[in-house]
């Protein structure tokens, strides 16, 4: 079911507005699609934070990175 909702637009916000409608889309489609993508980009930062802690908090893994970091050291041309 569809919701009217109202909004007060700055001038950032307008001037994002316009591109999206320039696209072809309209007013309403600008605005969906934008709000969906601002959801699905906070949900794949915080989804990839989780995923970056799980590693760290992960000692076997940990381990093998300072075990490879060291080899890749110990084969590293002198320069």
């Amino acid at each position: 079911m569809a919701q009217a909702i109202s909004v007060r637009l700055d001038d950032e916000a307008l001037k994002a507005l316009r591109v999206l409608e320039a696209s072809g889309l309209t007013r309403s489609e600008a605005i969906r699609t934008a709000l969906v993508s601002a959801s699905k980009r906070l949900r794949e930062r915080r989804d990839l934070a989780a995923e970056v802690a799980a590693l760290e908090a992960d000692e076997v893994d940990r381990a093998e990175m300072r075990e490879v970091a060291a080899f890749m050291e110990s084969v590293r041309a002198a320069g």
